[in-house]
């Protein structure tokens, strides 16, 4: 057998072993609260916390022991730097996969606790760090999309979407829509009583809440994003021959995975201004309690904004799940969305403007982080990664997103708030504006 042949040997099996130790661990799962929670809140007035505490969570046994876990992911690491050796980039990746479930486990041990907050950043980060390569933070963005997406112009291009699927309805649909994207039988779709969300995916498979009811629209949303990006690229890192762990989800490519997500509904015209808001809103929602707000502060911030109770609600719910709801403690994914957006936008950019555009289709070649994909690339001309097999048609034909990112990189350059009061001045001329439709609601996805 060749060096070649017994380093990919070594590199599967490593890979393979953290897939066995990582199965049971389901963040969500472990974290998520029943639906007569909301129930009780809405009969206290909105006025009485939750009654999430460290006792409300040590009653959800987790489905694996965080302490065995955690010394079967320690181990691994070890094994992996002396099998592949302390430098090895594959390794390197591999390795911090590992640890990012290592601290998965010390998350979950303190869910209820203000440690909760503290691997939530290790994991997520927090709503007041820079976005990569930029002096922006995440709340300063969310900030501004914030106001962009309530101007009174984004009331006025909200069509009716009515919800009229439900139940095997809303599934029969769904499964027609991502036959034209995946073969038939490699997705399935379901009804589950036992998620939270209206939504959520599986390694192949996508739940639909027996409870929620779906707009052709909403089921649009489901495609692109539980369908190409989330479900497509874990079938894509199970295809591996090698590198196998590309089919797991670590807390390591939530941003990348997200944002990729929140990117194909805009280059497919899949999402809509309220939809957008809400993603921003939760960035805000973090910073709101990472400051100190409580579970009723954050419902009635939101609230008197303008937000339904339902919504307003599950928004706080999202934030407090996992951590504590008097302020001590909150769960910081949700800040995944709009950082994974902006920097993919700007990895795509970067790679436009640097003349490597060939790289691209690689984010859809598993579960990766931005900074996998150039060792990735490079292992994929050597043979050792596969190319991606399902792959979104703008990611397979490259020559519109070139154009696309090049034009969006160029108008860069122009002074924004110089055109805007260029035009502002024929706009004033407009008589009085109405919206032409009523708004809808969001489908809820984790």
């Amino acid at each position: 057998m060749s060096h070649q042949e017994q380093y990919r040997q070594r590199l599967r099996l490593l890979s393979d072993e953290l897939l066995t130790i990582q199965k049971p661990i389901r963040i969500l799962d472990a974290i998520k609260w029943p639906r007569e929670l909301e129930q009780q809140f809405f009969d206290s007035g909105a006025n009485q916390l939750p009654r999430v505490d460290r006792n409300f969570y040590e009653s959800l046994p987790l489905s694996f022991d965080p302490h065995h876990t955690y010394r079967e992911l320690r181990a691994l690491r070890g094994r992996i730097q002396r099998r592949l050796g302390p430098h090895d980039e594959l390794g390197l990746i591999l390795q911090q996969t590992v640890e990012q479930y290592m601290v998965v486990c010390e998350m979950l041990r303190a869910r209820g606790t203000p440690d909760f907050l503290r691997y939530s950043r290790l994991l997520y980060g927090s709503a007041r760090d820079h976005l990569r390569g930029d002096r922006k933070t995440l709340r300063e963005l969310g900030e501004r999309l914030c106001e962009i997406f309530s101007l009174p112009g984004a009331r006025h291009l909200v069509r009716p979407w009515p919800k009229i699927y439900q139940g095997e309805g809303a599934v029969a649909r769904l499964q027609e829509r991502l036959g034209d994207y995946f073969e038939e039988g490699t997705v399935r779709v379901m009804l589950s009583d036992g998620i939270v969300s209206d939504a959520a995916a599986g390694g192949d498979y996508i739940k639909l809440s027996s409870h929620a009811r779906f707009s052709e629209l909403d089921l649009q949303v489901l495609e692109v994003h539980e369908g190409w990006v989330h479900v497509g690229t874990t079938l894509n890192g199970r295809a591996q021959p090698w590198a196998s762990w590309l089919s797991a989800g670590s807390p390591r490519i939530t941003a990348c995975q997200e944002g990729l997500a929140v990117l194909i509904e805009t280059l497919t015209f899949s999402s809509f201004p309220d939809r957008a808001r809400r993603i921003s809103d939760r960035v805000m929602a973090i910073d709101m309690a990472e400051q100190g707000a409580d579970f009723i502060e954050l419902y009635r911030h939101f609230h008197e904004r303008g937000m339904g109770q339902h919504d307003a609600y599950k928004i706080a719910q999202r934030v407090f799940r996992g951590g504590a709801v008097d302020g001590t403690a909150c769960f910081t994914k949700d800040l995944s969305y709009v950082r994974g957006y902006v920097e993919t936008v700007n990895f795509i950019r970067s790679a436009v403007l640097e003349g490597v555009p060939e790289i691209l289709p690689m984010l859809f070649v598993g579960k990766v982080n931005l900074d996998d994909i150039p060792v990735l690339y490079r292992h994929y001309l050597e043979g050792l990664i596969e190319a991606p097999r399902f792959l979104p048609p703008m990611f397979r034909n490259l020559t519109g997103l070139y154009v696309w990112f090049g034009f969006s990189s160029g108008m860069s350059l122009i002074d924004i708030d110089r055109v805007q009061q260029h035009f502002r001045q024929l706009f004033h001329t407009l008589p009085q504006t109405a919206p032409l439709y009523e708004a809808q609601g969001d489908v809820d996805l984790d």
